[in-house]
This record gives structure tokens, sequence and C-alpha cells, in this order.
């Protein structure tokens, strides 16, 4: 028998029939799936220390558990002390059975980790998607604590296949991500 990860079983035993029944969908095909989720790093210093990037991809790579690619800048900015085509970020971009283990991971495991932790925010794109910024890469168990040079912040973008924000916030919630409650004036 062939493996299915947790949450792409509870899709589509779970998640499909609700949001079909919540928005009326007439076909199954109209229901709102994740496509993608696209973690980056910013390394903003890596134009004076080269080891930055390097560290970067390796601490990616491990959480995502695929390998992790370079971002060069696209202009010059001399405030910036920054050249074109030079390394700046790292990203990876998860699809199909290992996006659903790493959102099971960080809803689970890593988001829970974090100090003070009272939800995530509500605010989506416009059309759907979502983000996540995440200030410590040390929440996630991947991460070793003892081998890190220095402290990064990471973004996680969920990009859906909805139309409106209220579709692809209702599909966050039904996968478990745990929002902040904001009270209605």
């Amino acid at each position: 028998m062939e493996y299915i990860p947790n949450l792409k079983k509870k899709y589509q035993e779970e998640i499909i029939s609700s949001l079909k029944e919540k928005f009326n969908y007439s076909s199954v095909m109209q229901v709102p799936r994740l496509k993608k989720i696209v973690i980056n790093q910013g390394v903003g210093q890596a134009t004076a220390d080269k080891k930055l990037i390097d560290n970067g991809m390796n601490e990616i790579t491990s959480i995502a558990g695929q390998k992790s690619i370079e971002r060069l800048s696209s202009k010059d900015i001399s405030n910036f002390k920054l050249r074109k085509k030079v390394p700046i970020g790292v990203k990876v971009t998860l699809r199909r059975d290992r996006m659903y283990e790493f959102l099971d991971r960080l809803i689970s495991v890593a988001l829970p980790r974090i100090r003070d932790f009272k939800g995530v925010g509500n605010k989506l794109d416009g059309r759907g998607n979502y983000t996540i910024g995440i200030t410590e890469q040390i929440i996630f168990p991947e991460i070793d604590i003892d081998k890190i040079n220095k402290i990064m912040g990471l973004e996680i973008t969920f990009v859906t296949s909805a139309r409106t924000d209220e579709e692809g916030f209702a599909l966050m919630k039904e996968f478990g991500i745990p929002f902040r409650n904001i009270k209605n004036n």
C-alpha cells in the first residue's frame, strides 16, 4: 500500500466536501486546493559575508527536506553595497507530498514552539494566498541550535487555487493553521 500524507488524506476525505458544502460549488474541481508552499529567506548581510548564504541554504534544505536554491539580486543598489547577480537569499518550492508533510510539521511541531504563541495573522493577499513571517528559524526541530551562527527569519507562502481571500482563508483554516482570534468591533 502506498503512503499518503495525513493532511493530503484529510483534504481528500474531509476538506473537499466541507468547502464544497460551505461555498455551494457544483463541482469538486471548483474547490480551492493548495498548489505549492514556498519557503524564502532573505540574507541581506550576505554581501559582506558569503558563508551566510551557505548556512542559509543548509538550514532551509534541512527544514524543507528538499534542496534549496540561491536567489540573486536583480539590480545594483549602491546604498546597500549591492551588485547585480550577487546571492542575497535562499528559497525552496514544495509541491505534492513534500508540501503536505511540511505543512503537517509546521502546524503540529514548529508553530507551537514559538514563544508566547497566540496564533498567526489572518491577512491574505487578495487572491487567496497566505504568507507567514517567522522571526527565528530555530522553531524547527531540524535546526541544531548549537550549530547556528546567526538567528534569521524566513517567510512561508501558501499558494492556493482560491479566487478570493474568503475561500483561501477557509481552506487554510480547514488544514488547521492556528489563526489569531480577532474580535469584530
